[in-house]
């Protein structure tokens, strides 16, 4: 990670140089241009205007913002919200408005969402078809538990459970990424009668206090108990002390059963590409001899497609089709609702009974709202061919980036989808 650190700084250095140091974006003025420099810069200022970067035409113009201004939004939020919120920038964007993949700040700027609001939003900001999913259910039943009948969730399960390979049918709704692994986890000690849960070094799969246990990034954990859970040597391909080495890296999870372990573990758990850790692919390879391992071990194999799922990586609709395997439990959020505070879990028959044994219900999980922007956002995705879009740009920007690779010293190979890309 230090020598991609190093490689970007200074790529981007030589272009901050190039274009003044200003960032890509756009004010909307009467001529149309695309600029960083208010429109009443004359001369010097004018002719650099002129020189910038444009962003592409696009036909959409945001209404006019008369709400609390950045300085003031800042300030309530430092007084009422929690101290451990971040922020990227020295003065932090008020973001107002969102049309596909543009955002716009208080003053207008067009901004383009290259991290698509933190891998999110799967169809673009505001789809009119996802919008009019959602207030069309909201104009009939905003909420309904599971404990009534309606249609909106059962059509929703359908439509995701044909999505997954092998008998991954039953269907879980919850309200995002950690909570889905909170009850994969969950079912995984249940269906196993074990507690011992592995996980990979780098990894991220949650903050709340059981997940914050399977995430190994010192930087997200506090130090509280966090279970029986084994941190196993991330497969990294570039930077890992195996290389592409995939067996040797399989060797350690065997390791940490065999020395660290009864014999029996409850399930391992992975993301395809390790992304809070830095778009981490795996070793290939490397999941088909570690789910063999861990199912000997009588444990279950999820797979966390929080990042890499629905068509992410371009090949695939999902990370795990890359490494040629099946898991036991799929974890998904994040892309599933295009900013909705949807998530879910999906699972075998078999593993799905032991969650019988007791109630389990989830007050918002299904909800009809989401259950319909769900079903909507699954659409979008196959009718606008998104997987394909991601192919087409992913496989551009590694050319790209190849290019600045033969320009600027670097030890960093590009040679693989180890990129995760936006469906916008």
């Amino acid at each position: 990670m230090a020598l991609q650190r190093q490689f970007l700084k200074k790529a981007l250095g030589e272009a901050k140089t190039k274009i003044g140091g200003y960032h890509f974006r756009h004010r909307p003025s009467l001529c149309g241009s695309f600029s960083t420099v208010p429109s009443s810069a004359a001369g010097a200022g004018a002719d650099h205007e002129a020189s910038l970067p444009l962003l592409p035409p696009f036909d959409y113009e945001p209404k006019p913002y008369s709400g609390p201004r950045g300085d003031e939004v800042f300030q309530k939020r430092k007084k009422f919200l929690g101290p451990s919120l971040f922020h990227y920038y020295q003065n932090p964007l008020n973001i107002v408005e969102g049309k596909m993949q543009y955002l716009f700040d208080e003053n207008g700027r067009r901004y383009l969402d290259a991290f698509a609001g933190i891998v999110t939003v799967s169809c673009g900001h505001c789809h009119p078809e996802v919008l009019n999913a959602i207030m069309e259910q909201s104009k009939l039943l905003q909420h309904a538990t599971t404990i009534y009948l309606h249609h909106a969730i059962a059509d929703f399960a359908e439509a995701l459970a044909s999505k997954m390979p092998g008998n991954l049918k039953v269907v879980y709704f919850v309200n995002s990424g950690t909570e889905a692994n909170e009850l994969a986890m969950l079912m995984a000690r249940l269906y196993s009668g074990s507690l011992d849960m592995i996980s990979l070094r780098n990894a991220y799969h949650g903050g709340s206090s059981n997940t914050i246990g399977l995430t190994a990034l010192n930087t997200w954990k506090y130090p509280i108990p966090q279970g029986e859970i084994h941190h196993v040597v991330n497969p990294d391909p570039y930077h890992g002390i195996f290389g592409p080495d995939a067996k040797s890296y399989a060797k350690d999870v065997q390791d940490h059963i065999d020395y660290g372990t009864s014999g029996k573990v409850a399930g391992f758990i992975s993301e395809t590409i390790q992304g809070v850790g830095g778009a981490v692919e795996l070793a290939p390879g490397y999941l088909k001899l570690v789910y063999d391992i861990v199912r000997k071990a009588g444990g279950v194999c999820i797979a966390d497609e929080v990042q890499t799922g629905f068509g992410r990586t371009g090949s695939h609709y999902w990370g795990f089709e890359t490494q040629g395997v099946i898991p036991d439990i799929v974890t998904m959020a994040k892309g599933i609702g295009n900013g909705l505070p949807l998530g879910a879990v999906v699972t075998t028959p078999e593993i799905a009974s032991v969650l019988a044994q007791k109630i389990q219900f989830n007050t918002f999980g299904g909800n009809p709202v989401c259950s319909a922007g769900g079903l909507a956002v699954l659409r979008v995705i196959d009718k606008e061919k998104r997987q394909v879009h991601c192919a087409d740009v992913g496989s551009h920007l590694l050319g790209r980036l190849r290019d600045l690779q033969q320009r600027y010293e670097s030890n960093y190979p590009l040679n693989s989808m180890s990129l995760e890309f936006s469906l916008l």
